[in-house]
């Protein structure tokens, strides 16, 4: 029977869709009639595999001891979907739907399941799951998912990836007076997204969907980029520049011996932007769309630092820059000529100035289109930041005070007597054993943990 609960819950009807939120997000606000959804008008992407490379900085959290013991003990050294007891439904996206499971025996390992049903879906859609398995493979960063395993069972596909239990940044921003954040939240979230930005450019992967309903909360308040199946992929060649820049401290006794002149230091930058990245589909979120991306003459990477303005824009207003009375009327407002138009309210000329560079409509000219995230964070918006320190800083008040809340949520879901249609689908999977549609396992983790 309990085999049996799980998966009826893994597999539910088609119209079973109570719940609409996205991915990994504990919030259900946080897809409502209040969010913007992505929208696709073309895509022609190629779809090259992705190998699977350790992940060093992920591999000693408690979830891979789990998986390790778990897979340790499976009759063939694998993880199956016969390990996972699924607590409850958490929200259904574009391409599928999220539960909320733990590893049995393991009650510390909480992960979030994203299932996606190929048979219901285009081509088009099908490439899109294909890119995100691809990402996702590929990616080992602290404000990045942890993809664990990626399970194939008949024409599904599950992902088990890392659970964000404090929701998504849109439902914190519709909590907050007048959906804004003060600046030293803003500054805490635009650089952490600013160094996952970079790492994915780095990468070659040209992210297309920053907004906040795409940046999760993890339980310790740090963010996670999520949704990367409006991405494209193209070649990056990274370099080491070096650059002199003012010494921060003169030493006292320069004056004795020179002119007394800022003393000059040479610094080493690595940069890995995807200058030649181009696409010309047409995807993303209307509010966030950048101007060369609605003409739809082709675009490249600069579009994600367009939307990190946008971004910025909307943490410190509570709304969009360019936003008109409809979708028609906000593109009309991306593609004119006028200038960025900021509310009369006092926020600080550094953060302006960084919005204003950023919100450049040509985009050779755009801050970051020659060396990416390198130029942004020399911006006086984030002095003082440590950057190879961020992943410690200590999260805003706004998120520290969620956590506590969200932990009480995780609970199992209410059994639901609807046996017939899980009955179908184990009677369909006993028959189509032995088929190309029988249970095969493709284990992620096995390459991740070395």
């Amino acid at each position: 029977m309990d085999a049996a609960y799980d998966y009826y819950h893994l597999f539910p009807s088609p119209t079973d869709t109570d719940v609409d939120s996205s991915f990994t997000s504990s919030s259900t606000s946080a897809r409502t009639s209040l969010a913007r959804s992505s929208l696709t008008l073309s895509f022609n992407e190629s779809r090259p595999s992705t190998a699977h490379p350790s992940r060093p900085h992920r591999n000693s959290h408690p979830n891979w001891s789990a998986i390790n013991a778990a897979t340790t003990l499976s009759s063939d050294g694998r993880l199956h979907l016969s390990h996972l007891k699924l607590l409850r439904h958490l929200g259904t996206g574009n391409l599928g739907r999220v539960f909320l499971c733990r590893l049995r025996h393991y009650d510390y390992a909480t992960f979030a399941l994203k299932v996606v049903d190929r048979d219901a879906l285009s081509p088009k859609k099908l490439s899109q799951v294909q890119m995100e398995a691809d990402i996702l493979s590929a990616l080992d960063h602290p404000f990045l998912p942890t993809l664990y395993a990626h399970l194939n069972v008949s024409h599904y596909s599950c992902f088990l990836i890392d659970y964000c239990p404090g929701g998504d940044l849109h439902s914190l921003l519709r909590r907050q007076p007048s959906h804004r954040l003060p600046l030293e939240s803003v500054r805490f979230f635009a650089a952490e997204i600013l160094v996952a930005l970079e790492y994915l450019h780095a990468l070659g992967v040209v992210y297309r969907d920053l907004k906040p309903e795409n940046v999760l909360l993890r339980e310790d308040g740090h963010v996670m980029l999520s949704d990367f199946d409006l991405c494209f992929k193209s070649d990056v060649t990274p370099r080491l520049l070096r650059r002199s820049k003012p010494a921060r401290k003169i030493h006292r006794y320069s004056r004795c011996f020179g002119s007394g002149s800022p003393r000059q230091v040479l610094v080493t930058e690595f940069v890995a932007e995807p200058t030649t990245a181009h696409s010309k589909s047409c995807v993303g979120t209307h509010e966030y769309l950048a101007p060369e991306l609605v003409s739809g003459a082709g675009h490249g990477s600069g579009v994600d630092w367009w939307a990190f303005g946008v971004f910025i824009y909307e943490l410190l207003y509570g709304t969009t820059p360019f936003k008109g009375v409809s979708k028609e009327a906000t593109l009309r407002n991306i593609v004119g000529n006028g200038p960025v138009k900021f509310p009369d309210d006092v926020v600080c000329e550094e953060a302006k100035d960084l919005m204003s560079r950023l919100l450049v409509r040509s985009p050779e000219r755009r801050l970051g289109a020659a060396k990416g995230a390198v130029e942004i964070k020399r911006h006086p918006f984030f002095e003082g930041i440590k950057w190879p320190l961020i992943r410690n800083y200590r999260p805003p008040s706004e998120v520290r005070g969620m956590m506590t809340t969200n932990k009480k949520k995780v609970g199992m879901m209410s059994p639901r007597r609807r046996w017939g249609w899980w009955k179908g689908l184990l009677s369909y999977l006993m028959k189509s054993k032995g088929s190309r549609r029988n249970y095969s396992n493709s284990n992620y983790h096995s390459l991740s943990r070395q």
